[in-house]
């Protein structure tokens, strides 16, 4: 059974300067809750309570929000106000937050690998934040967890992206095992549209089998210089032990201003009355 989520954010958030020069990326507020918040409900949704945090520099912010500020919740209690605390506080009463620090912006995979004392050797669950998803009733994590009680191997989950944009992503290529499974043979990151075998691209939310700690550490640098989850999920496919799960729902890529600018007008239309402050009950 899977307990942990992993939430790399170390990352400095540039495309969003310069907001992001003294607020962490994860902060950044869908209407009036931050990415990393629906991130973790995300989590919670799927059971998954035990919840590590991988940042660096600059961002106390998000040991800050998953905590009690007793100063404020004075000043607001009683008024109608506080009932737009209910759902962080629901957050911080079911999870329990780990957190350690990314020194050197080495790759994603670095960045899990600096995980490994938080997860330990166990399956667990990677989210990035700004790949912000929606889907009901059962939220995209929800849906790997499911896969992953059944073949127990490694799952990303992916969807198809225009040829033009394969540059941007880890690309997938393999065998149908189902309507929404591939069977991973290969995976190249980020591949010009020239050389893609496939316009399947992975995004923010793997399903990982402890072993890949140990290939991370052994794995050269790759792309960049960095240290590529990519690359350590192509050793475990060599093996048959990753599967790309064509997930039911919709990604907004919350890293550009673009997508996030469409996360929120969806949010907002979805969950608030025009002309209203607060959303709907």
């Amino acid at each position: 059974m899977i307990r942990k989520c992993l939430f790399p954010a170390a990352g400095y958030g540039t495309r969003f300067l310069p907001a992001t020069k003294s607020m962490p990326k994860e902060m950044l507020p869908i209407v009036n809750k931050p990415l990393i918040q629906y991130g973790v409900e995300e989590a919670l949704s799927a059971g998954l309570t035990q919840i590590g945090f991988v940042t660096g520099r600059g961002k106390r912010a998000l040991e800050d929000h998953f905590d009690t500020n007793y100063e404020l919740e004075h000043q607001i209690a009683g008024s109608s106000k506080e009932t737009l605390l209910a759902g962080i506080r629901a957050l911080i009463e079911q999870c329990s937050f780990s957190y350690t620090r990314q020194t050197e912006m080495k790759g994603l995979g670095h960045a899990i690998l600096t995980g490994e004392p938080l997860v330990g050797d166990e399956s667990f669950a990677v989210v990035l934040a700004d790949d912000f998803c929606v889907h009901e009733p059962d939220s995209v994590l929800e849906q790997m967890v499911a896969l992953h009680e059944t073949h127990g191997c490694s799952i990303v989950a992916v969807e198809e992206v225009p040829w033009e944009k394969t540059a941007s992503y880890g690309i997938v290529s393999g065998e149908a095992v189902g309507d929404d499974l591939v069977r991973v043979t290969t995976m190249v990151e980020k591949p010009e549209p020239s050389v893609a075998a496939s316009n399947l691209a992975v995004i923010g939310r793997y399903l990982l089998t402890p072993d890949i700690f140990e290939i991370l550490k052994s794995i050269p640098p790759g792309r960049n210089g960095e240290i590529q989850i990519t690359d350590a999920l192509n050793e475990q496919a060599k093996a048959g032990q990753v599967l790309a799960y064509r997930f039911k729902g919709r990604r907004f890529d919350c890293g550009s201003i673009e997508g996030f600018v469409a996360a929120t007008n969806y949010i907002y239309q979805q969950h608030y009355d025009v002309g209203e402050n607060y959303p709907r009950p």
